[in-house]
């Protein structure tokens, strides 16, 4: 049906798209499906009848605040509480720097709001989250995808990204980046690469927008410092309850050098007035009389068997030529296909074949990725994820087949990561 509106809508509604990853929520969802396509944290773990009980205790005895209008910063004890969370990566921060938002997805949202005009620059590691790439787009925006290796961002890519950007007049606003356990492939960032980035925000005068939703869920070893505990001048530092706690609350922060937090909360007041007041008290209640740090390391330990049974179906299944990435924490393992094979192309054959995941070329902005594809193993269980990976072997072996069969040529390629240290620089025109 054609849209009346059509002609009304402002240009920068051009760039919202449909997320890849809800886009197969539909199919992915269906009973008979394995499904290795979302992020959706379980949460069956949680002690869901006593913290039922604690909502209701909640709603009796200070319904009459948690119901009502609250501050657009956040609630004091919220953000109080939330400095003692973030201490466990070693940041040192005051209650007063925080802004409380409606998600980590929100804060990404008035950050880009506040820092770019359209036409602006933000940099980002290749691959990169699907749901930022959406942000950035809707406020019109380039995005330069720069290399990264099995220790996250290049340094040296990022700093020949930004020479190219600025030698034809382009402002470069900031670098985003997932440290740990990165949404798609799983690499955590070392320690040294990261002392390596903020040198080189510092050398070349950006800032650094750090987004950490799985910082606290290491499966191996204990969690590394964050960027922010490095730095507090150039680094703003995005949180979430979504994968520590429980995602339907909706209630993430963002961490910000002091000027930038008066912005971002003026930005806020003008969005939603006060992010979710009852969903800052319902936290609160859970941080205060649960034991959150034990919870988490529950969801470690369900989560690494869920890992492991990920890299055994890998293991097991997969034919000759499969690459995969190891994740020490987090949700994901960003799988590189034998030459020849397209994950876009192929899902539909895998949907058929009972299991999904994401194509790799969501991940990038510029249409690369057709080798790769996103597997999560954070929501079936351990047995459902090797089913999964071997309906997925097979799914594999067909395509090979089929290719063997008729002859086609190897594709378009692609590489377990994005190069573009060397060949032809960044489109950035």
């Amino acid at each position: 049906m054609l849209d009346p509106w059509i002609d009304a809508y402002a240009e920068r509604t051009h760039g919202l798209t449909v997320s890849a990853v809800r886009a197969l929520f539909s199919v992915a969802n269906r009973p008979e499906v394995v499904s290795l396509a979302g992020g959706m944290p379980n949460i069956a773990d949680l002690p869901r009848e006593a913290i039922g009980e604690a909502m209701a205790s909640l709603i009796r005895d200070r319904g009459t605040q948690a119901m009502q209008y609250g501050s657009g910063q956040g609630e004091p004890f919220m953000r109080e509480q939330i400095t003692e969370v973030m201490a466990e990566e070693g940041i040192a921060a005051h209650p007063d720097d925080l802004v409380v938002s409606c998600g980590s997805q929100q804060a990404l949202d008035l950050v880009t709001r506040v820092f770019c005009d359209p036409g602006d620059v933000i940099l980002a590691e290749a691959p990169s989250y699907v749901g930022a790439i959406g942000t950035f787009r809707a406020y019109q925006v380039q995005i330069v995808q720069v290399a990264m290796d099995d220790r996250g961002i290049v340094p040296q890519a990022l700093r020949e990204a930004i020479a190219a950007c600025r030698a034809v007049g382009k402002r470069v606003k900031f670098l985003y980046t997932i440290p740990n356990f990165q949404n798609p492939t799983g690499v955590t960032q070392t320690v040294e690469r990261r002392q390596e980035l903020i040198e080189a925000a510092h050398e070349l005068d950006i800032l650094i927008v750090e987004d950490n939703p799985y910082g606290l869920l290491a499966i191996e070893g204990e969690p590394k410092p964050a960027l922010r505990s490095m730095d507090d001048s150039r680094v703003v530092y995005l949180g979430s309850f979504s994968k520590t706690f429980a995602p339907g609350f909706r209630i993430g922060w963002a961490l910000a050098p002091h000027a930038v937090r008066e912005k971002l909360t003026l930005a806020q007041e003008s969005a939603t007035l006060a992010p979710p007041v009852f969903s800052q008290f319902a936290i609160s209640t859970y941080l205060h009389q649960f034991d959150w740090r034990g919870q988490i390391q529950v969801y470690r330990d369900m989560y690494r068997a869920r890992r492991d049974a990920m890299l055994q179906g890998l293991t097991e299944n997969m034919p000759e030529g499969t690459t995969w990435t190891h994740p020490t924490g987090g949700f994901f393992v960003w799988v590189t296909l034998p030459e020849g094979l397209d994950s876009q192309a192929m899902l539909p054959r895998a949907v058929s074949a009972r299991v999904a995941y994401v194509p790799g070329t969501a991940f990038f902005a510029d249409g690369l990725g057709s080798r790769n594809m996103r597997l999560s193993f954070c929501f079936p269980p351990p047995e459902r994820i090797i089913e999964g990976t071997r309906r997925l072997g097979e799914v594999l072996r067909d395509e090979i087949d089929t290719l063997r069969t008729f002859g086609i040529g190897s594709g378009s390629g692609g590489h377990l990561y994005r190069d573009i240290t060397s060949g032809p620089a960044p489109d950035i025109t």
